[in-house]
This record gives structure tokens, C-alpha cells and sequence, in this order.
């Protein structure tokens, strides 16, 4: 009797033992989940805490790299930390971009792109997409502009048009083949069924040069590249990409006013970070990024260097990068030729 009453006893507290560690276990579970919530929150409170790389996959002195330093230049005041450019040029803005790829997800590697990337995937150039990236903010716009020679008798984008179709292939386009202004270029083909002949060039000044010097008939360029030859009379402005005219030009008519919705022919360069950055840490450089926008000095700047200050955030951005890589899977077979 006695072994057994001991027997029994002993199980009981056994039992106790065995539900107080588990209490215990629970606590302390729970104490190291309150304490992981909290670092992550006082991390995402001190974010950024020391300088952002910014990688820039463009050679210095061109367009993107202009623009992107004006950013760069007014991060102390709006991010709280310096953002060094990193020029890391070739293949198309592709190979900066695959290092991108490669960096940690921490919040402190961040990457231009323009809608070049998804015309580089389209064409095989490169397996990396928009969506590799979590899209963070877009600043500068780029509007693009159909330019002829003004020695052509094409006074206007309708003459351009008519002529176009009567006589299809015998148009010169110069282009960056496989690149942005040969999507551009493509996108106006197809809006009024006509058909271009392209001739590749490598950048924007190479082919405006030679719109200039006669070696192709039309174009698509930008302020920063045209708008001088336009006021010296070598070149003429037929139509502009954007949604409304533009300050510099108030005489060119844009595609939407001449019936063609669709052609939004501008380039927009924004800034992503490696797929798997904490979502705080986006909202909190989104957050950055559209005060810097609206800054006075900002947009002067950007003004100045041919750009037009147009603000997305990370959903907004993601909604516009995947309606580009639409539209250039569907002229894909255009870009091959």
C-alpha cells in the first residue's frame, strides 16, 4: 500500500514538473518572438543607418546617370543618408544589374532601371525582369519625341503617317536595336500600320548625329538630345510621348491629343532593391523619395537636365513596369527583325 500511494504521488508531481516546464518553454517562446518583433521594428525605426549603395548600370555622363546623381545628391537631405552612385555599365544596363541581384536584401543595395530592362529580357539579352526586383519609387520621366529632319517634307506627325503607309520599309528609323527606342519606334509602327526600316546605333547622341547628318529619316529622342538642333533648324519635333505637351515645347502636339492613347512614349527611371527587402524598409525610402520629389530645388534640377519629375510609388511603379513588359512581349517579333 504504502508503494503504491508513493507511486502514485511521485506521478502526480511528475506531472507538475512536466506542465511547469512547459508553462516555462511557452513563456520563453513567447518572450523570444516579443523580442524578435521588437528588434525588427526598432531596425526598421533606425533604417537607414549608414550609406545605401546606389547602383547606376550606365556609364557616367549619360542620361540616366545625370538624373540618377541628382537624386543621389539630394538623398542627405531626404533619405538621412549619403547614396553613393556605382556606375557598373555594359551589356545594355544589364550586367549592374545582375550584381543587384546578387546583393543582400538588406536595404542598403538599391538599382536604377529604365523600361530598357524588360526590352532586354524580350530579346534574350538578359533572364532578369522587372519583377526580379521589389520596385520601390520612380522620380524622373524622360518624355520622347518622334524627330525628322527638318529638310523632310513631313511638317507634321499626319504627313508622317500618310507617307508611312504608302510607302512601306522605305522610312530609315534609327534605333538602339533591341533597346527602348526601337520599342518606341515600334509602338508608332504599329499604332498606324505602317512599316519601318531601322538602323541600329548605339545611344541617343549617335543617332540624332546622324538624323543631322541625313543617314536616317526619323528618330525618337529627347530634349537633352534634339532640342538644340531643333532651335538651330537641323531637326523638327512631329509629336511628343507624354501625357500632356511640354513646358519646352508648347507648340509640339503629344500622340494622345492626335488620337493615339496608347503611344506613352516616355522613360521613366526608377530606383528597386534586391526581391526580398522588408517591407517597412520599402515604405520607408518610398516615403523619402515622394517628399524629395516634391522639393522645389528638385524638380528645378531635374527640369534643367530634360526630365519631368513624376512620382510613383512601389504598387504604382509595379502597375506600370508590368504594363511596359506587356507591350514589348506582344512587339517581340518587331524587336527580333
Amino acid at each position: 500500500m504504502f508503494y503504491r500511494n508513493f507511486l502514485n504521488a511521485s506521478r502526480h508531481q511528475l506531472g507538475s514538473w512536466i506542465a511547469a516546464g512547459s508553462a516555462i518553454a511557452s513563456l520563453t517562446c513567447a518572450l523570444g518572438a516579443t523580442t524578435l518583433v521588437t528588434s525588427t521594428s526598432v531596425q526598421a525605426a533606425d533604417y537607414p543607418d549608414h550609406p545605401i549603395e546606389f547602383i547606376v548600370p550606365w556609364s557616367p555622363g549619360g542620361g540616366s546617370d545625370t538624373l540618377m546623381r541628382i537624386i543621389s545628391n539630394a538623398a542627405d537631405e531626404f533619405v538621412g543618408q549619403p547614396m553613393p552612385v556605382i556606375n557598373m555599365p555594359g551589356v545594355s544596363g544589364t550586367l549592374g544589374l545582375k550584381e543587384l541581384d546578387q546583393r543582400d536584401p538588406d536595404g542598403y543595395t538599391v538599382g536604377q532601371i529604365h523600361e530598357g530592362l524588360m526590352a532586354a529580357n524580350a530579346t534574350g539579352l538578359t533572364q532578369l525582369n522587372w519583377d526580379d526586383f521589389q520596385p520601390i519609387a520612380s522620380l524622373a520621366s524622360s518624355p520622347q519625341y518622334l524627330v525628322v529632319n527638318a529638310d523632310s517634307g513631313w511638317k507634321t506627325f499626319d504627313d508622317f503617317a500618310k507617307y508611312a503607309k504608302a510607302h512601306p520599309g522605305d522610312i530609315r528609323v534609327g534605333a538602339t536595336l533591341g533597346g527602348i527606342p526601337h520599342v518606341h519606334a515600334a509602338m508608332i509602327e504599329d499604332a498606324i500600320g505602317a512599316k519601318f526600316r531601322y538602323v541600329g546605333y548605339e545611344g541617343t547622341g549617335a543617332r540624332i548625329r546622324g538624323l543631322v547628318g541625313g543617314h536616317i529619316d526619323a528618330a525618337i529622342g529627347d530634349i537633352s538630345s534634339s532640342l538644340e538642333f531643333v532651335k538651330n533648324g537641323d531637326l523638327r519635333f512631329l509629336a511628343v510621348g507624354s501625357q500632356q505637351r511640354v513646358d519646352a515645347t508648347p507648340d509640339v502636339p503629344t500622340f494622345k491629343e492626335l488620337g493615339y492613347d496608347n503611344l506613352n512614349l516616355s522613360v521613366n527611371r526608377g530606383i528597386v532593391a534586391p526581391k526580398g527587402i522588408d517591407d517597412a524598409k520599402v515604405k520607408t525610402l518610398a516615403a523619402d523619395f515622394e517628399a524629395m520629389s516634391q522639393d522645389p530645388d528638385f524638380i528645378e534640377k531635374m527640369r534643367r537636365a530634360g526630365a519631368q519629375v513624376e512620382f510613383m510609388g512601389p504598387q504604382a511603379y509595379a502597375d506600370y513596369l508590368a504594363g511596359v513588359d506587356a507591350t514589348v512581349k506582344r512587339l517581340s517579333g518587331k524587336l527580333a527583325r
